[in-house]
């Protein structure tokens, strides 16, 4: 073994070492880019234009270049997680009008670890034994309209609840009791509701029972990023990587602080919580806050004359073909954005519309629109500058072979 005078000798014979380890193991943002690749072509993954809207299995939306940029800068550093997610939960909250707020991994998990904090509060013992209820004094129900009754309310079942449906003010409050432990709302089906938002608010508040909306991809319009907290509901949760073109992968849970502080103790850096695996980077959780920003300052009354002429410009090239039919419509509650829906009478074609959608996919370059009974429907939103002209090309094309 070296004694430490000959070490320092040693070493002291070792004038650029420091500068050779810089070089074998950069950690700046001064090393080169990597030569450019078509890691898509060379995978074989198929790439298209996206008319269809911001759906998960479409990978949601693009990044804006200020959200890529942020992750790019966030990635050349290390900071504490929490310490990042406090400050940045501070400033969201302020944007959205809630007492508190955190970054999540999408909208999914912000259900569940809200629903989570209010199981447990912050008694660490209870956010060990989630999602195993029984014999805890946790409370064990979740009360639900029928009409809001969907898959993604399995982000809920995943603490241990059980969700019970109901349909008026009077079965709501005949389902109450000391297991309740949260009044869960959707925004996007509130129509196929009994209970409107006001007043499933107040019936909580009557109650002393929290309440919680999803409102998913209900941005824009931009003023649902705090209508809700400020309409009084516990906590709300919202996607990240659709309208608001953050990471695909993050969301936001915003509400009371004691919620928000309590939600925290079932995620990461913790290991002991049933969210560990609802990870979010600090890349994401700079990104998302980019994202939300600039979601809030830009000009709606230009973006949306934008998306108008998109689909005015594929509306115009293909309605006055044979046997087409056209019609705009905008959806009030959710992906709140012009959609044109195409259509022909199927009795006289044989063409049905997943015959068009397949050879829009198998064009060049391929195209994804939405599907429908009796024909397709086509947005602007997720189209980049240009691709409007195509899209309306390649339709015409395919749906002049119906004359």
């Amino acid at each position: 073994m070296l004694s430490r005078r000959k070490l320092i000798k040693r070493m002291s014979s070792l004038p650029l070492l420091g500068g050779f380890m810089g070089e074998a193991f950069p950690l700046t943002s001064s090393v080169p880019a990597p030569p450019t690749r078509d890691l898509f072509k060379e995978l074989g993954v198929r790439t298209f234009i996206n008319a269809a809207g911001t759906l998960t299995y479409m990978t949601g939306s693009l990044m804006q270049d200020e959200v890529l940029a942020t992750i790019q800068y966030a990635s050349q550093e290390f900071c504490l997680l929490d310490e990042l997610q406090d400050k940045v939960g501070e400033k969201i909250a302020r944007l959205v009008h809630s007492e508190a707020a955190v970054v999540t991994s999408g909208a999914f998990s912000g259900m569940t670890l809200g629903l989570a904090g209010i199981l447990t509060g912050m008694d660490l013992k209870k956010v060990e034994q989630l999602p195993h209820l029984e014999y805890t004094g946790m409370k064990s129900e979740v009360i639900c309209q029928k009409g809001h009754d969907i898959v993604y309310n399995h982000a809920l079942t995943n603490t241990g609840c059980k969700i019970i449906l109901v349909e008026t003010v009077e079965e709501l409050e005949k389902a109450i009791s000391e297991r309740t432990a949260l009044l869960h709302f959707l925004h996007i089906q509130s129509d196929k509701g009994k209970i409107m938002h006001e007043e499933w608010v107040a019936l909580g508040k009557k109650h002393n029972i929290p309440t919680s909306i999803d409102i998913a991809a209900d941005v824009p319009p931009v003023e649902n990023l705090w209508k809700f907290n400020d309409m009084g509901f516990s906590f709300v949760v919202v996607s990240g990587g659709k309208a608001m073109r953050g990471p695909q992968s993050a969301g936001l849970l915003m509400g009371k602080k004691e919620i928000i502080e309590a939600a925290r103790l079932h995620m990461p850096p913790r290991g002991f919580n049933i969210g560990r695996g609802m990870k979010v980077n600090k890349e994401e959780i700079l990104g998302m806050y980019v994202a939300l920003e600039k979601f809030i300052k830009q000009d709606y009354n230009m973006l949306w004359k934008g998306w108008e002429a998109s689909i005015g410009l594929i509306e115009n090239t293909v309605k006055s073909l044979p046997g087409i039919t056209t019609q705009v419509t905008v959806n009030p509650l959710g992906n709140h954005t012009p959609t044109l829906k195409i259509s022909w009478d199927t009795d006289k074609t044989k063409l049905a519309a997943k015959d068009l959608m397949e050879a829009l996919q198998k064009g060049n370059p391929s195209i994804e629109v939405g599907g429908g009974k009796n024909g397709i429907s086509v947005t602007a939103w997720m189209l980049k500058p240009g691709q409007d002209k195509i899209v309306a090309t390649r339709l015409k094309e395919e749906l002049s072979k119906l004359s």
